[in-house]
């Protein structure tokens, strides 16, 4: 998560597109490629904002983006519409993630065995060991490899979505909120490895091979995007006295995190389990929630102040397109350049680094060009015929 702009009025349903919403994918998306990309810079520049990552700004903002897209989509045109245009976008997610899995496992497997890179044979090491298996099971999203398990929770999560918001838009959050609260709570006790024991005769993939985000506490934070991005109305500014302890909490967390490192209190496993990004422990939802207080904040101001990154709108605009293109260029740089664990020069680094960013930027630019042209090509086919030209896609279109 960062301290990008985000208006309170982002957080409703709007009718035109939201640069500030487009930007601030984008800067969680270059995030997440610091993290990623096996580089010395990826331990120093992860969670730069406090124990809080991009991962879960990006999944709450893509709940909070679901919520404004589909709901308004459900007031418009009733729950029927809304259901098949959701589940349309899960199935593209899952075909995204299949497209991912067929490299891993074909590419660049052989490239990691036979450049004998440790980073792809650990990262495949389920995969390598019993292949048919895993390729059953991760088809139907239960095994997930590292760096490919966050498009099947997405993909899982947007499947339940058309009931959540249902019974939201009709009966309220309450019952909902409460539902989700309870699930986060139960992870805190490993609900999800009891539940895997319980039902191990039932599948032959580990625990800890099922992915590294424990959907039950993750779900958490998908509910209240749905909520927050569904509303009605705007939310409202928040109080000073909900502000200033966001404030302190938050500041306390950042400096923490800079003087200790990504591990809050290195050897206590206690405390790390209060802060673990797995299960989102609850240190570390709280740190989520006081950046989120402090962004609705000050979000108007930022937004009238901060000057406009056109490539980070860019990245934002194409996010599915560019989360997935960050994944093979990771996956390609483990298979040729190793893991971090491999000492390389500084200077290599911002090498790989910035290849990352221009392949990335490439991609989104192959993507508006071609969204333009078929734009074009549809108005003047429409002139030809003498029909009404079509408007630009606005923050309902489904391809959100």
């Amino acid at each position: 998560m960062s301290h990008a702009p985000l208006p309170s009025t982002a957080l409703h349903p709007a009718s035109t597109r939201q640069w500030e919403l487009d930007a601030l994918r984008g800067l969680l998306l270059v995030l997440m490629t610091l993290t990623h990309m096996p580089t010395g810079f990826s331990l120093p520049l992860g969670q730069p904002f406090g124990y809080v990552s991009a991962a879960e700004g990006f999944v709450f903002l893509s709940a909070v983006m679901v919520g404004r897209v589909y709901g308004g989509l459900a007031l418009r045109r009733g729950d029927e519409a809304m259901r098949t245009a959701v589940w349309a976008r899960a199935r593209r997610l899952y075909l995204c993630q299949m497209a991912l899995l067929l490299l891993a496992f074909t590419v660049i497997a052989w490239l990691g065995l036979r450049n004998h890179q440790g980073g792809v044979t650990g990262l495949l090491e389920f995969y390598l060991a019993q292949p048919w298996t895993a390729v059953v099971a991760a088809s139907l999203l239960v095994y997930n490899p590292p760096l490919l398990d966050i498009l099947p929770m997405y993909t899982v999560f947007m499947l339940v979505t058309p009931w959540l918001l249902a019974h939201g838009l009709r009966q309220g959050f309450g019952l909902v909120l409460c539902g989700s609260a309870l699930l986060w709570l139960a992870e805190q006790w490993n609900a999800g490895a009891w539940l895997h024991t319980w039902l191990a005769g039932w599948s032959p993939v580990p625990y800890r091979d099922m992915g590294a985000f424990h959907w039950l506490a993750w779900q958490g934070l998908w509910v209240a995007g749905l909520w927050l991005g569904s509303r009605r109305e705007p939310l409202p500014r928040p109080p000073w006295w909900l502000v200033l302890p966001a404030a302190t909490y938050a500041l306390t967390m950042l400096v923490w995190r800079h003087n200790v490192g990504q591990d809050p209190m290195p050897g206590v496993a206690a405390v790390a389990l209060l802060f673990d990004k797995w299960g989102l422990g609850p240190l570390r939802v709280l740190n989520f929630a006081s950046v989120l207080v402090l962004l609705l904040a000050a979000g108007p101001w930022l937004s009238r102040h901060l000057p406009r990154l056109a490539p980070l709108e860019l990245l934002g605009r194409q996010s599915l397109a560019v989360f997935c293109a960050h994944v093979v260029v990771a996956l390609f740089t483990l298979a040729f350049f190793g893991s971090t664990q491999v000492q390389r020069p500084w200077t290599t680094d911002g090498v790989l680094l910035m290849g990352a960013f221009a392949a990335l930027l490439l991609t989104v630019l192959a993507l508006e060009e071609r969204r333009a042209r078929g734009r074009s090509g549809a108005r003047r086919a429409l002139r030809a015929e003498g029909g009404p030209t079509p408007p630009a896609a606005t923050a309902h279109s489904p391809r959100h």
